[in-house]
C-alpha cells in the first residue's frame, strides 16, 4: 500500500507520519508526505523529537504535492484541518482520502518543556494510528473494503 500524508506546509505532522510509517511498516506501507504550500524546510523540533524516539530522519524534506503526480497513492491522509478543506490535485482522483487531524505541536508557545510534551504526545498518537493502519494494510483489502476499514478506524 502507498500512502501520501498531506499537511499544508509539510514541515511537521505529515513529515512525522511519513518517518514513523516507513520505520514501522517495513515495506507493507510505503509512505511519502507533501504539502499544498510547502514550507521548504522540516521543522527542527520535528526532527529532534523523531530522533529522540529512535525514528530515522534520513531523507525527510518538505515538498509540494506536485512532486507526487507519478506516485499514485492508494491512500491520501490529510493531517491538518486546512489541508482537509483543500481540493486535491486530479492525480489523487483514484486514491481513498481520509482526514486524521492532529494538533500542530510546532504551534505550541511557551517553555521548552511544553513544546517537548507536545511533540512527544503527537509522536505517540501517530505511532498508535500507524499501528492500526498497518493491521489494515496487511489484510490486502479491496478498495471498497479498505475504505470501510478506514472509516471505522477514523471513527474510533
Amino acid at each position: 500500500m502507498k500512502v501520501l500524508y498531506i499537511c499544508t506546509h509539510n514541515r511537521c505532522r505529515s513529515i512525522m507520519f511519513e518517518a514513523i510509517t516507513n520505520q514501522f511498516a517495513k515495506g507493507h506501507i510505503i509512505a511519502q508526505s507533501a504539502g499544498s504550500h510547502p514550507a521548504g524546510v522540516v521543522h527542527p523540533l520535528a526532527l529532534r523529537y523523531l530522533q529522540e524516539s529512535n525514528i530515522s530522519v534520513e531523507g525527510l524534506q518538505s515538498q509540494s504535492w506536485d512532486a507526487f503526480e507519478n506516485f499514485k497513492p492508494d491512500l491520501v491522509i490529510t493531517v491538518c484541518d486546512a489541508a482537509a478543506g483543500e481540493t486535491c490535485p486530479v492525480w489523487f482522483g483514484n486514491s481513498i482520502k481520509v482526514h486524521w487531524g492532529l494538533s500542530d505541536p510546532s504551534q505550541i508557545e511557551g517553555s521548552d518543556e511544553a513544546k517537548a510534551l507536545g511533540f512527544r504526545a503527537c509522536i505517540a498518537e501517530i505511532k498508535k494510528r500507524v499501528a492500526k493502519l498497518l493491521v489494515i494494510a496487511e489484510k490486502e483489502l479491496s478498495p471498497a473494503e479498505l475504505k470501510a476499514e478506514l472509516a471505522r478506524l477514523t471513527a474510533q
